[in-house]
């Protein structure tokens, strides 16, 4: 094993492992924030590097970072724009621009399917000049993901981070607070795609080659385990609720809350009602729900 595991592997494995944490915090803004799975994710990703390829092929290595993070905010405004505008559920959303973008990318790469940077200056050139060594890809890597990170962190803790934080987690709440749900949609969205642009530009300077085949690792497996887990959670929780549930035109019920939501999101269709019985205020909080608006609730006990 101590054949196989050698310094210079754990040091590309580091030096990778920091640019992919950029799409990391994408994701976890996409997926674990807004509660939307981006699967445009994938050609942004490619974006990101093609447009960077591009800039730093014109000798401006810096501003090719910055503009692969302002085609991601491209192509993250256009994602939301297809939810939150036409309606389109945002799995097919992201199909449909993940599918746009290959095209794309193609176009910004000059229609050829390789990109060659060997002979072009990038930020890991300029470190490699003034650290020297052979840590120099590693601590540019790390130092991005560090400043990057701050600056979520901070942003997330604003008052409009805070409302994009809200509106993933209730937006009939955020809603009724008089935010616009649709713009912070969009901003968390092109926030995310800014990072995958990131991190598809640093890995083109870190490889110093653009292909139209290049890929973030695959977050189909994570948005397949997120449904497994959490409905295996919703299930657990769902047996343990004395709460009648039927298919009707009944008046909407407003809840609030992590937990009523998590218990009830997969189970229930969007536009489903859901009458919730007086035994439910034995396990809910007493502002879950809003007295006086359930309509005849159908008895019957669930299986323990």
């Amino acid at each position: 094993m101590g054949s196989i595991i050698t310094l210079s592997i754990v040091q590309s494995a580091l030096e990778l492992g920091f640019i992919y944490a950029l799409v990391a915090l994408a994701l976890f803004i996409s997926f674990s924030i807004l509660n939307i799975a981006d699967l445009s994710t994938d050609g942004c990703f490619t974006l990101g590097c093609a447009v960077c390829a591009s800039v730093t092929l014109a000798g401006h290595p810096i501003f090719g970072l910055f503009a692969a993070m302002a085609a991601g905010v491209c192509s993250g405004f256009v994602t939301a724009f297809l939810q939150t505008k036409m309606g389109i559920q945002f799995i097919l959303a992201g199909i449909i621009v993940n599918t746009g973008l290959y095209t794309i990318n193609i176009a910004v790469m000059g229609f050829a399917s390789n990109m060659n940077l060997f002979n072009c200056e990038s930020v890991f050139t300029w470190a490699k000049t003034a650290i020297g060594g052979t840590w120099y890809k590693l601590i540019v890597a790390a130092l991005i993901v560090i400043i990057v990170g701050v600056l979520i962190s901070f942003f997330l803790n604003t008052r409009l981070g805070l409302s994009i934080r809200a509106t993933g987690d209730n937006p009939d709440m955020v809603r009724a607070s008089s935010i616009n749900t649709s713009a912070m949609i969009t901003i968390g969205l092109c926030v995310a795609n800014a990072l995958t642009g990131l991190s598809g530009g640093l890995l083109a300077q870190y490889q110093k080659s653009c292909d139209n085949r290049t890929r973030q690792p695959d977050h189909w497996g994570i948005y397949h385990w997120k449904r497994r887990y959490v409905t295996a959670c919703d299930r657990r929780y769902f047996r343990k609720l004395p709460v009648s549930f039927y298919r009707g035109s009944c008046p909407e019920i407003k809840c609030t809350g992590r937990v009523f939501k998590t218990c009830f999101c997969n189970h229930c269709s969007r536009g489903d009602r859901i009458p919730i019985s007086e035994k439910a205020d034995e396990f809910l909080p007493a502002e879950t729900c809003r007295k006086g608006s359930e309509p005849d609730i159908r008895s019957g006990d669930y299986e323990k």
